[in-house]
């Protein structure tokens, strides 16, 4: 089994999973979560990399080589240090590929003004990966970033539709349009957030386009499958899909459930 690999220090990855699935479902998958030690977004560079780094040799080790960080504070804190420093000593051969660049480079197409807002969790923002990655590709673009550390809390404890999320909703889009009125499109530059799309939508802007990562990362891959080959020949198609989890396999279960709409079953594992 060489299955496609996807790490999420929680359960935002899911969603990044289930739309890879949806368009390329005839590949082995296999979804890693830290939950025990999640969230990652108020984490300093430092821990991020060493926990993206354990999680990234146990996917290796499970038998993956092509792995996705389906984490944006991972994708920001970790992937270019575990690219560039870590993979030519592990195997030079396999990979390990991030979701804000996929991001980044749908942008231009879809803003008219070159005003784009960030929702995204405090490390992600405070990384200011984002704008570097929209600088390298559209010079023109101004970017305003705003972290909403609470829409995490909001979705994986159930409150996602709650109407005590719409103060929280409401908060974040009046921060980030006060900061910026000419915002034409917005990226959830976290993977829960499209849980919150249905009150994100009730108080956005007329007009104002909303950006879940989860479809462009998934044509990303399944271009960037297109273009290596040798990478392409090595994964599995048997469509299964197994789940490893830090925590414990029936709370896992449950929460997963809430973003997957299906039932899973879980392995615990010890990172």
């Amino acid at each position: 089994m060489s299955p496609i690999g996807i790490f999420d220090s929680g359960y935002g990855g899911l969603t990044i999973l289930r739309t890879i699935r949806q368009l390329m479902p005839e590949y082995d998958y296999l979804y890693l979560g830290d939950n025990a030690r999640a969230p990652y977004g108020t984490r300093s560079f430092e821990v991020v990399y060493e926990f993206t780094l354990q999680a990234v040799r146990r996917l290796f080790h499970e038998g993956c080589q092509l792995v996705i960080l389906g984490c944006n504070t991972a994708s920001a804190k970790a992937l270019r240090t575990i690219q560039q420093h870590d993979l030519p000593g592990i195997d030079a051969t396999r990979r390990v590929l991030g979701i804000i660049r996929p991001t980044a480079e749908c942008i231009g197409t879809i803003t008219h003004t070159r005003h784009v807002g960030i929702f995204a969790t405090s490390g992600t923002i405070r990384s200011n990966t984002y704008n570097l990655e929209i600088a390298k590709i559209y010079p023109d673009i101004h970017v305003t970033g705003i972290a909403c550390p609470m829409w995490v809390s909001l979705v994986e404890n159930a409150e996602s539709h709650s109407p005590g999320a719409d103060y929280f909703v409401q908060q974040k889009i009046d921060e980030m349009f006060t900061a910026d009125p000419l915002i034409d499109a917005v990226i959830l530059g976290c993977t829960h957030y499209p849980l919150l799309l249905e009150k994100i939508n009730r108080y956005i802007p007329a007009g104002v386009s909303v950006i879940p990562q989860g479809e462009y990362v998934a044509n990303s891959l399944q271009d960037y499958l297109h273009r290596h080959t040798g990478m392409e020949h090595r994964l599995t198609r048997n469509g299964t899909l197994r789940f490893l989890t830090t925590e414990q396999p029936d709370q896992f279960n449950e929460n997963a459930a809430v973003f997957l709409d299906y039932p899973v079953q879980a392995t615990r594992i010890i990172l």
